[in-house]
């Protein structure tokens, strides 16, 4: 997967509520503290990887700049 060296805005959108520790702890890792609150991350696999595990609680999009 060949990404652009950019960055991505991570928002979560969906609640923690009956939700399994690994997927408390990776957003977290990614500094995501409540719904609606978003963070800017480089563009890389490590980021990737933990977004696809919480994929169905936030919502990624290219951030400006």
């Amino acid at each position: 997967m060949a990404h652009d060296g950019g960055k991505l805005k991570i928002t979560q959108v969906r609640s923690l509520i009956s939700r399994n520790e690994k997927q408390r702890r990776t957003l977290t890792a990614l500094g995501i503290r409540r719904i609606r609150h978003s963070v800017v991350h480089d563009d890389t696999a490590q980021i990737r990887g933990m977004v696809n595990t919480v994929a169905h609680l936030v919502e990624v999009e290219p951030a400006d700049g």
